[in-house]
């Protein structure tokens, strides 16, 4: 079988299955595992994230979508090279991934009609579904099924149902201008011991103003910027820092501000978002989860 995998969180649920070797096809941010890397890219982006800040990328993909024209685009000599019997994609956001529409407009095109899996999840279970869903469809449904009983052993092992105390928490997924993290994100708090007080399990992130977090009064802020590693998550935060009010927020006061690699753990519905939940746990009540997490994954903003 030969796979094109138009979406990061696919490309690691495919390697995870065993079948890295069956991937003729990735988008330009498949960047895990790394051999990934060594794959024909056959999904580029109009724009350059690494070369523009928070606030100059919101305002390009703007222009971009309400000009009609697409984030994405299909390379159709290298999706033809890659000869396909199998596209996994998804239908969850447009700034995210491909438009599924023109997924299906370049998959018929093809001499060979491939099989078109769409991936739309919204929670962990969903996320658990689509790795099944990906072993029928690559006939690895027993792998798949092991897979999704040591993420679940896993996430077993982390989540607090009750704890005596969920400390508030919010989890910026953007900063210019301020998006809070949805779908699974909320969720991975919960389990892992906090309150998320800005998001709904399940609900898409959301746009927020700046009075919404100073009146939330988190007791925990977690910077997991969308498509973004540690390191560059520490570098877009520093506009927060002189926003009025700042200083008066509780987890700032009790340094518990900490950057995350969201690219990693937290934006891409894959396997690694059990690691994130990992790490959540350690952060919310910190000495519950051993090993700590590591120091490349996490930096308290002091």
């Amino acid at each position: 079988m030969r796979i094109c995998s138009l979406l990061p969180g696919a490309t690691e649920i495919i390697y995870a299955l065993g079948l890295g070797d069956a991937i003729t096809g990735v988008t330009h941010e498949c960047d895990y595992p790394a051999d990934a890397q060594n794959k024909p890219v056959v999904v580029r982006s109009a724009i350059d994230p690494k070369r523009m800040t928070s606030r100059e990328i919101d305002s390009k993909v703007g222009e971009i979508l309400e000009g009609g024209d697409n984030l994405y685009c299909i390379d159709a000599a290298a999706l033809t090279e890659s000869a396909p019997d199998l596209i996994v994609t998804q239908s969850l956001c447009d700034v995210c991934a491909l438009d599924f529409d023109e997924v299906a407009k370049a998959a018929n095109a093809l001499a060979h009609k491939p099989e078109i899996i769409s991936l739309n999840p919204h929670t962990l279970a969903d996320v658990f579904e689509d790795i099944l869903r990906v072993g029928v469809a690559t006939q690895r449904l027993l792998v798949a099924q092991a897979l999704v009983r040591d993420l679940r052993n896993r996430l077993d092992r982390v989540a607090l149902p009750g704890p005596s105390h969920r400390p508030r928490v919010v989890c910026l997924e953007w900063f210019e201008p301020l998006y809070v993290a949805g779908h699974w994100v909320p969720e991975m708090v919960q389990l892992a011991g906090g309150a998320d007080v800005l998001s709904h399990i399940g609900e898409p992130s959301r746009k927020v103003e700046w009075a919404d977090v100073i009146a939330a009064r988190p007791e925990i802020i977690l910077l997991m910027p969308c498509g973004f590693d540690t390191r560059r998550a520490i570098k877009e935060a520093a506009p927060l820092r002189r926003l009025p009010g700042w200083d008066e927020i509780p987890a700032v006061k009790t340094n518990n501000v900490y950057a995350l690699n969201g690219n990693a753990y937290f934006s891409r519905p894959g396997p690694r978002l059990v690691n994130g939940l990992e790490i959540l746990a350690q952060l919310i009540h910190p000495g519950r989860v051993s090993p700590p997490p590591d120091p490349a994954d996490v930096a308290a903003l002091n």
